[in-house]
């Protein structure tokens, strides 16, 4: 239970953005299988090259 629902939302936010989406595999091969902190770090580095 949160006190109102801008701290639900804050919390629910941060949870996504560092646990789920640092952790989960992408599961497609176009992805080569990576989360997707790998796939933008890797996307970034194309770019810059």
């Amino acid at each position: 239970m949160w006190p109102d629902r801008a701290t639900a939302r804050a919390e629910v936010f941060t949870f996504i953005e560092t646990f789920y989406n640092r952790r989960r595999l992408r599961k497609h091969k176009t992805f080569g299988y990576l989360i997707p902190a790998e796939t933008r770090q890797r996307h970034q580095h194309a770019l810059a090259a």
